[in-house]
């Protein structure tokens, strides 16, 4: 191309420029107005009413479409994010798309619906709208925030003591209560209970379990005037376990040893096998009667393997670990006056290693630091008391946590901390059935969202020591609270601490030799369990493997709280147990036992608050 071609075709392309400048206002040109304003729309979201909401329950608010710049059209609303809620709410509008055609504005009512199996939560719900062209609102999405409580506001945790399905619960299997095909140990189904009549010892032999008095009271004629070691070797002599399996034989029963008083008569314990025995269905009827009418757990494991003082640390805190970090567990319970952070000076508890081993460390003294459920709750101004018969006692669990008890001395003082002292205390101590402040709570509105109760030695099922009242001083409580307004928003779980040294046909998974949490220690027998609540299925049967972990995740559940990381952490939260959408069952009060055994009777004992030195 000529150097002038070349100038030419520069000179139009310069000049088509300059002209499209102008037409934007640019260069030489007069500058035109600004662009017109583009037609849009805001949403404006009232706060919703109510607020706070209990689990099932519904709230409104009004959402205010409102035009901009001559718009039109047609807005369809939304809620684009639910946050917050293990189950989010639903939301509906009473308009949607909301029409606009002049220059008012439009509205429509948002309802949130709730699910009324929902925990505890805080919910965060972001409203939106779109139209034909996609247009979002000018202001953005529109924020609200919704506060659930769960339906479920109080659970109420009865520890009992020492038994097993097989030796507490054999009624189940028996006339007028139920017949032997209403229980099958190979194979249950939904509606026959794992409950056996048998049992194989040590030496392959059948044993046919025989019937014995719960209490020393002689109700049938032999009373249980001996008590079965239920420490960690009686747990591995029963077991028998294989290694290579992990699996318990559980035909070691017989080899447990046993604690007679020749005083009290019914001395030695009836023969051969004293462990195996079941409890007259008479002495516990109202047991029966609560399993029968709500949810009986007939896999429910204690935790651990070995006695009430470790088992009543794991219902608190999940765990018996001396600290937070520690790889050992409290396996036993001390030898000593007193236990816990009061202990006197000396008293000491064998702690237990991950392959088993309780001599490959030294006893430690019985006072520890880590953290409790108790401690979720306070942090989330959840309320809760804890109902025991005596401070340094092995079932006092909040004795032995440090923190808690904040004793008034390095060893052998006394509980100092707010748990104890405060006007109004968590910890209440000195309960009998005579002074039961849970019944004085639950009469005056006063029952706190998370209690636990312990019985005293008399009332506790434990061999050797009760007098056969446990089933009126449970039935006192579970009626107290169904016939309440409580019972509409309480769960009542009944279960037993630990198995007592009685024989038990289901075996345990047992952690062995690994690097998993509990190795060593977990999982101890079967313990009974009821759990009682207008949403527990009736006459339900849960074959679910259940422990103490269980509990303590079912209330973290329930109220929202994060894990302690213990038992909690492999366990399931219950949630087999309960159908929240079903009609809410009604109370249906339990009876009490006849004389001797009645209320009257057990609640006219005023003897001093104890628990049996068990083991």
């Amino acid at each position: 191309m000529s150097h002038s071609a070349w100038l030419s075709i520069s000179i139009l392309r310069l000049s088509a420029v300059l002209f499209l400048l102008s037409l934007n206002g640019c260069g030489g040109g007069a500058p035109s107005g600004p662009a017109p304003a583009k037609a849009s729309y805001t949403l404006g979201a009232a706060a919703l009413s109510p607020a706070s909401v209990t689990a099932g329950g519904t709230a409104t608010s009004t959402i205010t479409v409102t035009p901009v710049n001559g718009y039109t059209g047609s807005v369809s609303l939304s809620c684009s994010s639910i946050t917050g809620a293990t189950s989010p709410p639903t939301c509906s509008f009473s308009a949607s798309p909301v029409v606009i055609s002049g220059t008012a504005a439009a509205t429509s009512t948002l309802t949130l619906s709730t699910s009324i199996g929902t925990p505890d939560a805080s919910v965060t719900i972001a409203v939106t709208g779109s139209d034909a062209n996609d247009l979002a609102p000018g202001n953005g999405p529109q924020t609200l925030t919704l506060t659930m409580a769960s339906v479920i506001q109080h659970v109420v945790i009865i520890f009992q003591e020492n038994r097993t399905p097989d030796n507490l619960f054999q009624g189940l299997c028996l006339p007028p209560n139920g017949k032997p095909s209403s229980c099958n140990s190979s194979n249950p189904t939904a509606y026959q209970y794992d409950i056996a009549g048998t049992g194989t010892d040590s030496t392959g032999a059948t044993i046919t379990l025989g019937p014995i008095d719960l209490g020393t009271t002689a109700t049938n004629g032999n009373p249980d005037n001996y008590d079965l070691s239920h420490t960690h070797s009686a747990f591995v002599d029963m077991c028998d376990l294989n290694p290579a399996t992990g699996k318990c034989a559980m035909d070691g029963a017989n080899l447990i040893p046993y604690i007679c008083m020749p005083s009290t008569g019914h001395c030695s314990p009836p023969p051969p096998d004293p462990q195996f025995m079941y409890v007259y269905p008479n002495d516990v009827q109202p047991y029966l009667t609560m399993a029968k009418q709500y949810a009986f757990a007939d896999h429910m494991f204690q935790t651990n393997e070995g006695p009430s003082f470790p088992a009543h640390q794991f219902i608190l805190s999940g765990t018996s670990a001396p600290t937070a970090t520690s790889p050992l567990f409290a396996a036993e319970n001390p030898a000593g006056a007193a236990a816990g952070c009061i202990a006197p000076a000396g008293v000491t508890v064998e702690v237990i290693d991950a392959a088993g081993s309780e001599t490959s460390n030294p006893p430690i003294y019985p006072c520890f630091e880590h953290p409790t459920l108790t401690d979720s709750l306070d942090n989330a101004n959840i309320s809760w008391r804890y109902y025991a018969p005596s401070a340094g006692s092995i079932w006092t669990a909040p004795d032995a946590i440090e923190h808690m008890c904040v004793p008034s001395a390095p060893t052998g003082g006394e509980c100092t901390g707010s748990d104890w002292t405060g006007m109004s205390p968590k910890v209440v101590l000195n309960q009998t059935q005579s002074n039961a402040q849970i019944l004085t709570d639950i009469a005056s509105t006063q029952l706190q969202q998370v209690s636990w109760v312990i019985p005293t030695g008399q009332d506790s099922d434990h061999a050797r020591s009760n007098n056969g009242c446990g089933p009126s001083w449970v039935t006192s409580i579970v009626n107290a609270i169904g016939n309440s307004p409580y019972w509409s928003n309480t769960v009542v779980i009944l279960t037993w601490d630990d198995w007592g040294g009685w024989y038990d046909h289901v075996p345990p998974a047992v952690i062995v030799n690994t690097s998993n949490w509990g190795s060593g220690y977990v999982y101890g027998f079967r313990v009974p369990m009821v759990v009682m609540s207008p949403y527990a299925k009736p006459a339900y049967i849960s074959h679910i493997t259940h422990d103490f972990g269980s509990i303590l995740k079912f209330i973290e559940s329930n109220f929202n709280l994060p894990p302690l990381g213990y038992a909690d952490a492999p366990a399931d939260d219950l949630s087999d147990i309960f159908n929240f959408a079903q009609t809410p069952i009604g109370f249906q009060t339990i009876q009490q036992p006849p004389p001797p055994l009645d209320f009257a009777t057990c609640a006219s004992d005023s003897s001093p608050a104890s628990d049996p030195d068990d083991d």
